[in-house]
Protein backbone atom coordinates (compact mmCIF):
# COMPACT_ATOMS: atom_id res chain seq x y z
CA UNK A 1 0.00 0.00 0.00
CA UNK A 2 2.62 2.19 -0.83
CA UNK A 3 1.67 4.82 -3.47
CA UNK A 4 5.66 5.15 -3.86
CA UNK A 5 6.46 1.44 -4.79
CA UNK A 6 3.08 1.49 -6.90
CA UNK A 7 4.58 4.40 -9.25
CA UNK A 8 7.87 3.09 -9.57
CA UNK A 9 6.43 -0.47 -10.67
CA UNK A 10 4.21 1.25 -12.94
CA UNK A 11 6.94 3.09 -14.17
CA UNK A 12 8.70 -0.09 -14.65
CA UNK A 13 5.68 -2.00 -16.15
CA UNK A 14 4.89 0.42 -18.98
CA UNK A 15 8.60 1.56 -19.52
CA UNK A 16 10.81 -1.22 -18.60
CA UNK A 17 13.94 -1.64 -21.40
CA UNK A 18 16.93 -3.76 -22.10
CA UNK A 19 20.11 -2.62 -22.48
CA UNK A 20 20.54 -3.13 -26.30
CA UNK A 21 20.26 0.98 -26.59
CA UNK A 22 24.12 0.69 -24.37
CA UNK A 23 25.22 -1.43 -27.60
CA UNK A 24 23.69 0.83 -30.31
CA UNK A 25 20.98 -1.53 -30.73
CA UNK A 26 17.42 -1.66 -30.38
CA UNK A 27 14.93 -3.32 -27.65
CA UNK A 28 15.30 -6.91 -28.85
CA UNK A 29 18.88 -7.05 -29.10
CA UNK A 30 18.55 -9.74 -26.37
CA UNK A 31 15.75 -11.26 -28.11
CA UNK A 32 12.85 -10.24 -26.38
CA UNK A 33 10.49 -7.26 -26.88
CA UNK A 34 10.12 -4.78 -24.30
CA UNK A 35 7.22 -2.68 -23.07
CA UNK A 36 6.89 -0.38 -25.46
CA UNK A 37 6.16 -3.41 -27.97
CA UNK A 38 4.81 -6.09 -25.97
CA UNK A 39 1.73 -4.10 -24.12
CA UNK A 40 0.59 -3.24 -27.55
CA UNK A 41 -0.34 -6.31 -27.89
CA UNK A 42 -3.80 -6.91 -27.41
CA UNK A 43 -3.94 -10.96 -26.23
CA UNK A 44 -0.54 -9.98 -24.31
CA UNK A 45 -2.07 -7.21 -22.45
CA UNK A 46 -5.53 -9.41 -22.02
CA UNK A 47 -4.03 -11.94 -20.40
CA UNK A 48 -1.89 -9.90 -18.06
CA UNK A 49 -5.17 -8.58 -16.98
CA UNK A 50 -6.49 -11.67 -16.52
CA UNK A 51 -3.25 -13.28 -14.58
CA UNK A 52 -3.51 -9.90 -12.20
CA UNK A 53 -7.19 -10.74 -11.20
CA UNK A 54 -6.57 -14.58 -10.63
CA UNK A 55 -3.26 -13.41 -8.61
CA UNK A 56 -5.40 -11.26 -6.36
CA UNK A 57 -8.47 -13.65 -6.23
CA UNK A 58 -5.54 -16.11 -5.24
CA UNK A 59 -4.32 -13.81 -2.41
CA UNK A 60 -7.51 -13.09 -0.86
CA UNK A 61 -8.21 -16.94 -1.14
CA UNK A 62 -10.98 -16.30 -3.35
CA UNK A 63 -10.56 -19.97 -4.94
CA UNK A 64 -14.27 -19.70 -7.69
CA UNK A 65 -12.31 -16.75 -9.44
CA UNK A 66 -8.94 -18.35 -9.45
CA UNK A 67 -10.26 -21.58 -11.20
CA UNK A 68 -12.07 -19.41 -13.20
CA UNK A 69 -9.01 -17.04 -14.44
CA UNK A 70 -6.33 -19.30 -14.61
CA UNK A 71 -8.80 -21.95 -16.42
CA UNK A 72 -9.55 -19.57 -19.01
CA UNK A 73 -6.07 -18.43 -19.67
CA UNK A 74 -4.89 -20.57 -21.84
CA UNK A 75 -7.66 -19.14 -24.35
CA UNK A 76 -6.48 -15.90 -24.36
CA UNK A 77 -2.90 -16.67 -24.36
CA UNK A 78 -1.47 -19.85 -24.17
CA UNK A 79 1.81 -18.79 -22.82
CA UNK A 80 0.48 -17.11 -20.18
CA UNK A 81 -2.04 -20.27 -19.03
CA UNK A 82 0.77 -22.55 -19.21
CA UNK A 83 2.93 -20.26 -16.90
CA UNK A 84 -0.34 -19.52 -14.67
CA UNK A 85 -1.04 -23.37 -14.16
CA UNK A 86 2.81 -24.37 -13.38
CA UNK A 87 2.95 -21.37 -10.53
CA UNK A 88 -0.39 -22.38 -9.50
CA UNK A 89 0.97 -26.28 -8.82
CA UNK A 90 3.96 -24.76 -7.36
CA UNK A 91 1.98 -22.35 -5.45
CA UNK A 92 0.11 -25.77 -3.87
CA UNK A 93 3.17 -27.60 -3.16
CA UNK A 94 4.44 -24.89 -1.02
CA UNK A 95 1.29 -24.79 0.67
CA UNK A 96 1.44 -28.49 1.71
CA UNK A 97 5.02 -27.80 2.76
CA UNK A 98 4.18 -25.73 5.26
CA UNK A 99 0.89 -26.47 6.41
CA UNK A 100 0.52 -29.92 5.41
CA UNK A 101 -2.93 -28.72 3.23
CA UNK A 102 -3.75 -30.45 0.20
CA UNK A 103 -6.88 -27.64 -0.95
CA UNK A 104 -4.61 -25.51 -3.03
CA UNK A 105 -3.96 -28.77 -5.00
CA UNK A 106 -7.97 -29.21 -6.08
CA UNK A 107 -8.24 -25.64 -7.24
CA UNK A 108 -4.82 -26.20 -9.59
CA UNK A 109 -7.28 -29.62 -10.16
CA UNK A 110 -10.03 -27.21 -11.74
CA UNK A 111 -8.12 -25.18 -13.31
CA UNK A 112 -6.11 -27.26 -15.14
CA UNK A 113 -9.39 -29.11 -16.32
CA UNK A 114 -10.90 -26.30 -17.42
CA UNK A 115 -8.27 -24.97 -19.26
CA UNK A 116 -7.96 -28.72 -21.04
CA UNK A 117 -11.85 -28.82 -21.90
CA UNK A 118 -11.53 -25.28 -23.24
CA UNK A 119 -8.14 -25.45 -25.35
CA UNK A 120 -8.50 -29.20 -27.03
CA UNK A 121 -11.32 -28.80 -28.55
CA UNK A 122 -10.69 -25.11 -29.97
CA UNK A 123 -6.40 -25.80 -30.44
CA UNK A 124 -6.53 -29.81 -31.65
CA UNK A 125 -3.91 -28.89 -34.05
CA UNK A 126 -1.25 -27.42 -31.57
CA UNK A 127 -0.32 -30.06 -29.57
CA UNK A 128 3.06 -30.70 -31.69
CA UNK A 129 4.07 -26.94 -32.24
CA UNK A 130 6.44 -26.94 -29.51
CA UNK A 131 9.74 -28.69 -29.96
CA UNK A 132 12.29 -29.48 -28.00
CA UNK A 133 15.39 -27.23 -28.60
CA UNK A 134 17.64 -26.17 -25.95
CA UNK A 135 19.42 -22.81 -26.14
CA UNK A 136 18.16 -22.36 -29.53
CA UNK A 137 17.49 -18.87 -28.06
CA UNK A 138 20.94 -18.42 -26.77
CA UNK A 139 22.91 -19.18 -29.82
CA UNK A 140 21.17 -17.60 -32.50
CA UNK A 141 21.43 -14.10 -30.10
CA UNK A 142 24.89 -14.49 -30.03
CA UNK A 143 25.19 -15.49 -33.21
CA UNK A 144 22.86 -13.34 -35.62
CA UNK A 145 23.58 -9.84 -36.44
CA UNK A 146 20.48 -8.28 -35.71
CA UNK A 147 21.08 -9.33 -32.52
CA UNK A 148 23.98 -9.48 -29.68
CA UNK A 149 25.99 -10.36 -32.92
CA UNK A 150 29.03 -11.49 -31.28
CA UNK A 151 29.79 -13.68 -34.08
CA UNK A 152 32.84 -15.72 -32.56
CA UNK A 153 31.48 -16.70 -29.25
CA UNK A 154 28.37 -18.06 -30.92
CA UNK A 155 29.99 -20.33 -33.03
CA UNK A 156 32.72 -21.14 -30.52
CA UNK A 157 30.06 -22.01 -28.19
CA UNK A 158 28.20 -24.50 -30.32
CA UNK A 159 31.18 -26.06 -31.52
CA UNK A 160 32.40 -26.98 -27.70
CA UNK A 161 28.44 -28.10 -27.63
CA UNK A 162 28.30 -31.17 -30.83
CA UNK A 163 32.37 -31.87 -29.84
CA UNK A 164 30.71 -32.37 -26.45
CA UNK A 165 33.97 -30.51 -25.14
CA UNK A 166 31.39 -29.84 -22.01
CA UNK A 167 34.73 -28.57 -19.92
CA UNK A 168 34.52 -25.87 -22.41
CA UNK A 169 30.56 -25.70 -23.62
CA UNK A 170 28.92 -25.39 -19.80
CA UNK A 171 30.37 -21.71 -19.07
CA UNK A 172 29.97 -20.40 -22.62
CA UNK A 173 26.33 -21.51 -22.49
CA UNK A 174 26.04 -20.10 -18.88
CA UNK A 175 28.26 -16.71 -19.84
CA UNK A 176 25.69 -16.76 -23.08
CA UNK A 177 22.70 -17.01 -20.55
CA UNK A 178 23.82 -14.44 -18.55
CA UNK A 179 23.97 -11.77 -21.13
CA UNK A 180 20.39 -13.26 -22.05
CA UNK A 181 18.95 -12.50 -18.36
CA UNK A 182 20.72 -8.97 -17.89
CA UNK A 183 20.56 -7.70 -21.03
CA UNK A 184 16.93 -8.16 -21.32
CA UNK A 185 15.85 -6.97 -17.44
CA UNK A 186 17.81 -3.71 -17.88
CA UNK A 187 17.03 -1.75 -14.58
CA UNK A 188 14.51 -5.04 -13.92
CA UNK A 189 17.92 -6.26 -12.26
CA UNK A 190 16.77 -4.34 -9.03
CA UNK A 191 14.21 -6.81 -8.46
CA UNK A 192 16.77 -9.77 -7.75
CA UNK A 193 17.81 -7.96 -4.41
CA UNK A 194 14.00 -8.22 -3.47
CA UNK A 195 13.63 -11.58 -4.70
CA UNK A 196 16.88 -12.87 -2.82
CA UNK A 197 15.06 -11.43 0.31
CA UNK A 198 11.83 -13.20 0.06
CA UNK A 199 13.89 -16.50 -0.98
CA UNK A 200 16.40 -15.98 2.09
CA UNK A 201 13.04 -15.79 4.63
CA UNK A 202 11.07 -18.52 2.31
CA UNK A 203 8.50 -19.92 5.34
CA UNK A 204 7.38 -16.42 5.34
CA UNK A 205 6.61 -16.04 1.42
CA UNK A 206 2.79 -16.76 1.16
CA UNK A 207 1.50 -17.81 -1.77
CA UNK A 208 1.37 -14.57 -4.17
CA UNK A 209 5.15 -14.18 -3.98
CA UNK A 210 5.65 -18.03 -4.98
CA UNK A 211 3.28 -17.85 -7.51
CA UNK A 212 4.85 -14.62 -9.11
CA UNK A 213 8.54 -16.14 -8.81
CA UNK A 214 7.81 -19.71 -10.51
CA UNK A 215 6.16 -17.50 -13.45
CA UNK A 216 9.23 -15.94 -13.55
CA UNK A 217 11.29 -18.66 -13.48
CA UNK A 218 8.82 -20.56 -15.57
CA UNK A 219 9.93 -17.73 -18.32
CA UNK A 220 12.87 -18.09 -18.34
CA UNK A 221 13.40 -21.78 -18.26
CA UNK A 222 10.91 -22.49 -20.77
CA UNK A 223 12.21 -20.76 -23.67
CA UNK A 224 15.54 -22.06 -23.43
CA UNK A 225 14.53 -25.81 -24.10
CA UNK A 226 11.51 -25.22 -26.40
CA UNK A 227 10.98 -23.49 -30.13
CA UNK A 228 7.83 -23.18 -31.87
CA UNK A 229 7.87 -24.66 -35.29
CA UNK A 230 7.87 -22.38 -37.91
CA UNK A 231 9.01 -19.28 -36.22
CA UNK A 232 10.87 -20.85 -33.61
CA UNK A 233 11.83 -17.12 -31.63
CA UNK A 234 7.97 -17.17 -30.85
CA UNK A 235 8.22 -18.95 -27.50
CA UNK A 236 10.40 -15.73 -26.63
CA UNK A 237 6.54 -14.97 -25.11
CA UNK A 238 7.07 -16.67 -22.34
CA UNK A 239 9.70 -14.52 -21.09
CA UNK A 240 7.38 -11.55 -21.52
CA UNK A 241 5.86 -12.45 -18.08
CA UNK A 242 9.04 -12.90 -16.45
CA UNK A 243 9.95 -9.40 -17.46
CA UNK A 244 6.36 -8.02 -16.20
CA UNK A 245 6.32 -9.47 -12.92
CA UNK A 246 9.87 -9.05 -12.58
CA UNK A 247 9.17 -5.32 -13.47
CA UNK A 248 6.62 -5.07 -9.96
CA UNK A 249 9.30 -6.39 -7.62
CA UNK A 250 11.90 -3.98 -8.93
CA UNK A 251 9.42 -1.15 -8.67
CA UNK A 252 8.39 -2.38 -5.10
CA UNK A 253 12.18 -3.12 -4.41
CA UNK A 254 13.06 0.27 -5.77
CA UNK A 255 10.72 2.29 -4.18
CA UNK A 256 11.50 1.14 -0.55
CA UNK A 257 14.67 1.93 -1.56
CA UNK A 258 14.00 5.88 -2.30
CA UNK A 259 11.68 6.01 1.13
CA UNK A 260 14.56 4.89 2.59
CA UNK A 261 16.30 8.10 1.52
CA UNK A 262 16.69 10.76 3.98
CA UNK A 263 18.20 13.65 2.19
CA UNK A 264 16.27 14.81 -1.32
CA UNK A 265 19.99 15.23 -3.16
CA UNK A 266 20.07 11.32 -2.79
CA UNK A 267 16.71 10.76 -3.99
CA UNK A 268 17.04 12.57 -6.76
CA UNK A 269 20.18 11.14 -8.15
CA UNK A 270 18.71 7.76 -7.65
CA UNK A 271 15.34 8.78 -9.58
CA UNK A 272 17.81 10.44 -12.26
CA UNK A 273 19.94 7.12 -12.65
CA UNK A 274 16.85 5.02 -13.02
CA UNK A 275 14.97 6.90 -15.08
CA UNK A 276 18.03 7.78 -17.61
CA UNK A 277 18.92 4.64 -17.82
CA UNK A 278 15.36 2.98 -18.76
CA UNK A 279 13.82 5.70 -20.73
CA UNK A 280 16.63 5.23 -23.40
CA UNK A 281 14.84 1.99 -24.90
CA UNK A 282 10.92 3.31 -25.30
CA UNK A 283 12.24 6.27 -26.51
CA UNK A 284 14.55 4.63 -29.41
CA UNK A 285 11.67 2.40 -29.95
CA UNK A 286 9.29 5.13 -30.65
CA UNK A 287 11.36 6.68 -32.39
CA UNK A 288 12.87 4.25 -34.97
CA UNK A 289 9.53 2.40 -35.31
CA UNK A 290 6.26 3.60 -34.28
CA UNK A 291 6.74 7.57 -34.79
CA UNK A 292 8.65 7.51 -37.91
CA UNK A 293 7.87 10.41 -40.53
CA UNK A 294 7.53 7.74 -43.43
CA UNK A 295 5.79 4.60 -42.05
CA UNK A 296 6.79 0.76 -42.78
CA UNK A 297 3.42 0.20 -44.20
CA UNK A 298 0.22 1.76 -45.71
CA UNK A 299 -2.98 0.77 -47.13
CA UNK A 300 -3.48 3.22 -50.22
CA UNK A 301 -6.76 4.49 -50.70
CA UNK A 302 -7.38 2.53 -54.05
CA UNK A 303 -6.76 -0.64 -52.11
CA UNK A 304 -9.69 0.96 -49.64
CA UNK A 305 -11.95 1.98 -51.84
CA UNK A 306 -11.68 -1.55 -53.46
CA UNK A 307 -12.30 -3.71 -50.09
CA UNK A 308 -15.27 -1.45 -49.58
CA UNK A 309 -16.72 -2.01 -52.49
CA UNK A 310 -15.72 -6.13 -51.78
CA UNK A 311 -17.40 -6.12 -48.20
CA UNK A 312 -20.45 -4.75 -49.49
CA UNK A 313 -20.84 -7.64 -52.29
CA UNK A 314 -22.87 -11.56 -51.51
CA UNK A 315 -21.13 -13.80 -48.97
CA UNK A 316 -17.95 -15.90 -51.17
CA UNK A 317 -14.42 -17.20 -50.99
CA UNK A 318 -12.03 -14.49 -52.12
CA UNK A 319 -8.85 -15.70 -54.47
CA UNK A 320 -5.94 -12.97 -54.00
CA UNK A 321 -2.31 -13.28 -55.08
CA UNK A 322 0.16 -15.28 -52.95
CA UNK A 323 2.41 -13.68 -51.16
CA UNK A 324 5.71 -12.77 -52.86
CA UNK A 325 8.41 -12.42 -50.39
CA UNK A 326 11.22 -11.61 -53.52
CA UNK A 327 9.07 -8.54 -54.67
CA UNK A 328 8.60 -7.83 -50.87
CA UNK A 329 11.93 -7.25 -50.40
CA UNK A 330 12.83 -4.98 -53.57
CA UNK A 331 10.06 -2.34 -52.71
CA UNK A 332 11.00 0.37 -50.84
CA UNK A 333 9.50 1.62 -47.57
CA UNK A 334 6.69 2.76 -46.91
CA UNK A 335 5.27 -0.70 -48.49
CA UNK A 336 1.56 -1.78 -49.68
CA UNK A 337 0.01 -3.90 -47.44
CA UNK A 338 0.30 -6.61 -50.18
CA UNK A 339 4.37 -6.35 -50.01
CA UNK A 340 4.71 -5.65 -46.41
CA UNK A 341 4.50 -9.12 -44.95
CA UNK A 342 1.81 -12.06 -45.35
CA UNK A 343 -1.38 -10.46 -43.34
CA UNK A 344 -4.98 -11.31 -43.32
CA UNK A 345 -5.84 -7.52 -44.58
CA UNK A 346 -8.09 -8.80 -47.52
CA UNK A 347 -10.23 -11.01 -45.01
CA UNK A 348 -10.10 -8.02 -42.68
CA UNK A 349 -11.18 -5.18 -44.67
CA UNK A 350 -13.51 -7.22 -47.08
CA UNK A 351 -15.34 -9.52 -44.24
CA UNK A 352 -14.73 -12.62 -46.37
CA UNK A 353 -12.47 -15.87 -46.27
CA UNK A 354 -9.89 -16.08 -48.16
CA UNK A 355 -8.55 -18.87 -49.67
CA UNK A 356 -4.97 -18.74 -48.83
CA UNK A 357 -3.86 -15.46 -46.73
CA UNK A 358 -1.39 -15.04 -43.47
CA UNK A 359 0.62 -17.59 -44.18
CA UNK A 360 2.94 -16.42 -41.07
CA UNK A 361 -0.09 -17.25 -38.48
CA UNK A 362 -0.96 -20.29 -40.47
CA UNK A 363 2.56 -21.76 -40.05
CA UNK A 364 1.91 -20.76 -35.94
CA UNK A 365 -1.46 -22.55 -35.59
CA UNK A 366 -0.30 -25.73 -37.34
CA UNK A 367 -2.48 -25.38 -40.30
CA UNK A 368 -0.75 -27.29 -44.05
CA UNK A 369 -0.83 -24.33 -45.88
CA UNK A 370 1.93 -25.41 -48.20
CA UNK A 371 0.01 -27.85 -50.45
CA UNK A 372 -2.82 -25.22 -50.84
CA UNK A 373 -0.16 -22.82 -51.80
CA UNK A 374 1.44 -24.61 -54.48
CA UNK A 375 -2.18 -25.25 -56.01
CA UNK A 376 -2.68 -21.42 -56.34
CA UNK A 377 0.89 -21.52 -57.53
CA UNK A 378 -0.08 -23.50 -60.11
CA UNK A 379 -3.43 -21.94 -61.05
CA UNK A 380 -1.50 -18.65 -61.86
CA UNK A 381 1.50 -20.54 -63.72
CA UNK A 382 -1.16 -22.83 -65.36
CA UNK A 383 -2.15 -22.76 -69.23
CA UNK A 384 -4.12 -26.06 -68.87
CA UNK A 385 -7.70 -24.06 -69.42
CA UNK A 386 -10.06 -26.75 -67.75
CA UNK A 387 -7.70 -27.14 -64.58
CA UNK A 388 -8.00 -23.38 -63.86
CA UNK A 389 -11.82 -23.47 -64.88
CA UNK A 390 -12.05 -26.26 -62.53
CA UNK A 391 -9.84 -24.79 -59.47
CA UNK A 392 -12.37 -21.57 -59.26
CA UNK A 393 -15.32 -24.23 -58.77
CA UNK A 394 -13.95 -26.79 -57.19
CA UNK A 395 -12.50 -24.45 -54.01
CA UNK A 396 -15.76 -22.48 -53.91
CA UNK A 397 -14.10 -19.63 -54.99
CA UNK A 398 -16.63 -16.44 -55.62
CA UNK A 399 -14.07 -13.24 -55.96
CA UNK A 400 -10.54 -13.09 -57.71
CA UNK A 401 -9.32 -9.51 -55.91
CA UNK A 402 -5.84 -8.53 -58.23
CA UNK A 403 -3.90 -5.41 -56.99
CA UNK A 404 -0.57 -3.82 -58.44
CA UNK A 405 -0.88 -5.58 -61.80
CA UNK A 406 -1.30 -8.72 -60.41
CA UNK A 407 -2.76 -11.60 -63.05
CA UNK A 408 -3.43 -14.98 -64.29
CA UNK A 409 -1.54 -16.44 -67.04
CA UNK A 410 -4.88 -17.37 -68.49
CA UNK A 411 -7.60 -14.85 -69.61
CA UNK A 412 -10.97 -14.11 -68.01
CA UNK A 413 -12.76 -16.13 -70.63
CA UNK A 414 -10.48 -19.48 -70.03
CA UNK A 415 -10.88 -18.92 -66.48
CA UNK A 416 -14.50 -18.01 -66.73
CA UNK A 417 -14.55 -14.72 -64.63
CA UNK A 418 -16.07 -11.61 -65.20
CA UNK A 419 -14.72 -7.89 -63.39
CA UNK A 420 -16.97 -6.09 -61.36
CA UNK A 421 -14.83 -3.25 -59.57
CA UNK A 422 -11.87 -1.73 -61.18
CA UNK A 423 -9.37 1.63 -60.46
CA UNK A 424 -6.25 2.59 -61.01
CA UNK A 425 -4.59 -0.44 -58.60
CA UNK A 426 -7.04 -3.00 -58.10
CA UNK A 427 -9.06 -4.87 -60.18
CA UNK A 428 -11.96 -7.40 -58.67
CA UNK A 429 -13.92 -10.55 -60.82
CA UNK A 430 -16.51 -12.65 -59.60
CA UNK A 431 -16.26 -16.19 -60.64
CA UNK A 432 -19.24 -17.15 -63.21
Amino acid sequence: YSKTQIFWAEFLIYFGGSWGWALGKGESTFWAQQAVSTLINPPFAMSLAIMLFGTIALAKKKYGWVILCFGVLIQVKAYAGVLALGGLFVAAVYEFILKRKYGLFGVWSLSAMLAILLFLPLNGLSGELVVLKPFWLLETMMQVSDRVGWVRFGEAMVNYKYGQIWWKAVPAYGVAFLIFWYGNMGMRLIGEFTVAAWVKDWRRLGLVRVFMVSVILGGVVLPMFFVQKGTPWNTIQFFYYSLFFMSIIAGVGFGAIVELMKKKSHELLLVVGIVGMTLPTSYQTLKNNYLTIRPPSYLPNEEVEALKFLSAQPAGVVLTYPFDEEASKRAEAPKPLYLYVTTAYVSAYSKKPVYLEDEMNLDITGFDWRGRRSLVEEFYESLDENFVYDFLRENNISYIYWVGGQRARLGETQLGIERIFENSKVDIYIVQ
